[in-house]
């Protein structure tokens, strides 16, 4: 049946149209986070890199918080006080017959009382070293820290909430707090700044960064997050879509089936999210082949800061006046190396250095009493940890860049648009050894976790 209101008909169907719009935006937006959230190799701090990063550290501070309801040590804590409210409505209205009708009703809910919290810089921490992080500007997923609804009379009631109250109150609030505690397993995607005050790097908000997030859940609870919610929203944005159809077909086409109108808006909305679909992965795909390029050229770089130290390492060996061939051989090798060469390709293999510093020192124990000797021997060896990261960041993420482009449909994209995946690096001889990173910014040691 027609309706009788055409224009209140039209301004119906046109809301509903632009739910299903706006759905549909919503389910690729989490769709994109959650492809950019599993793309991303996880790194460690030592390996960290100017440019997006995605960490699995803990929270660390020197002078944590302490939060406000559930007096927990924290980074980062906001709370929030509700108090019930209930009132009751009388609605008097005129029925067919022109007789007055009262009916009463009840309403209820609860209001905002008193909110706030606190946040400061911290330390993520890992096996490698440590990174300050600074949360303003990031969304964070907090854990739950208190929750209690008490009524009056109740310490908590007025203990930590304001003596005014709501109209109608019932007399009962809600405190809810949720925070992150310190010492506790934290995972960050941010950009990665080098710091004003240091030469090492930090984690801060960035107009440039896709992403900001610092949550208490796991790699895997985020992306899983990220997809049930776009899932979520694609299902409302088909059912709306759907119903704007009906809306439209009724009035202007009120003998036909309203299967016409639900299946033809319906088809637009699944026509519209295929486009938009191909155009994110296309997207992702060439992101992730920049993001293996940029992966390759930290290798270079590092290798490049190795190669700017071994002037050091034969200047140290020429002052013991016994230039041995093993020595002199193995530092014109590493100095040859200062690119990565492909799989396939001429040119050296990346070897270590530091079993070479190793054996110098060795031969010629009066170099360990020499503090330059020292501290070269450590850069270099924090060297090799740090090519040994690049390369594993590299494999990493051409590893799942080549699982993108190798699944179905990706394939077919990736194909079309000529994109291949890339070799992995196979070399795997680099020197391993703990390090140790004070979070004290003035007791750092030199080069801990600084950026290339």
């Amino acid at each position: 049946m027609p309706s009788s209101n055409p224009s209140q008909g039209a301004l119906v169907t046109s809301a509903v149209g632009l739910v299903a719009i706006v759905l549909l935006w919503v389910s690729l937006l989490l769709r994109r986070r959650e492809r950019l959230v599993r793309d991303l190799p996880t790194s460690k701090v030592q390996g960290v890199f100017i440019g997006l990063v995605e960490l699995s550290v803990s929270s660390e501070s020197e002078k944590p918080l302490v939060s406000f309801l559930g007096e927990r040590l924290c980074v980062h804590y906001t709370y929030r006080v509700d108090e019930h409210w209930s009132r009751t409505v009388s609605e008097t209205s005129t029925d067919d017959k022109g007789q007055a009708q009262t009916r009463t009703r009840v309403e209820e809910g609860w209001k905002t009382v008193a909110a706030g919290g606190a946040s400061e810089p911290f330390y993520g921490r890992d096996d490698t070293g440590v990174i300050l992080v600074r949360p303003e500007g990031a969304k964070v997923e907090a854990a739950a820290f208190f929750d209690q609804t008490v009524s009056r009379g109740h310490p908590l009631y007025l203990g930590k909430a304001p003596v005014a109250g709501v109209p109608d109150s019932t007399g009962r609030r809600r405190f809810v707090e949720e925070g992150i505690p310190l010492h506790a397993p934290v995972f960050i995607m941010g950009q990665v700044r080098e710091r004003a005050d240091v030469v090492a790097p930090e984690i801060a908000a960035s107009k440039d960064a896709p992403m900001f997030l610092i949550s208490t859940h796991s790699k895997k609870g985020v992306q899983t997050s990220y997809a049930l919610y776009s899932w979520l929203a694609w299902l409302g944005g088909l059912g709306a879509s759907a119903a704007a159809g009906f809306l439209f077909l009724r009035p202007v086409r009120p003998s036909w089936p309203p299967a016409v109108g639900i299946g033809a808006a319906a088809a637009v909305f699944l026509v519209a999210w295929a486009s938009c679909w191909v155009w994110m992965v296309f997207n992702s795909l060439v992101n992730l082949r920049a993001r293996v390029r940029q992966g390759w050229s930290l290798v270079d770089v590092e290798l490049k800061r190795r190669n700017d130290l071994i002037p050091n390492l034969a200047g140290v060996v020429a002052g013991l006046g016994s230039h041995e061939a093993s020595v002199q051989t193995a530092v014109a090798a590493l100095r040859s190396q200062l690119t990565a060469t492909r799989p396939g390709e001429p040119g050296p293999d990346i070897g270590g250095v530091a079993g070479t510093v190793r054996a110098v020192a060795e031969r010629y124990p009066n170099l360990v009493a020499q503090e330059g000797f020292v501290r070269l021997q450590k850069q270099l060896v924090e060297t090799e940890q740090r090519i040994a990261l690049a390369r594993t960041y590299y494999n990493d993420i051409a590893t799942q860049f080549a699982t993108r482009v190798g699944q179905v449909p990706e394939t077919w994209l990736a194909s079309a648009a000529g994109i291949r995946p890339e070799p992995l690096l196979q070399v795997a001889d680099f020197e391993r050894a703990a390090v140790k990173v004070s979070l004290s910014t003035a007791g750092a040691e030199p080069g801990q976790g600084a950026a290339a």
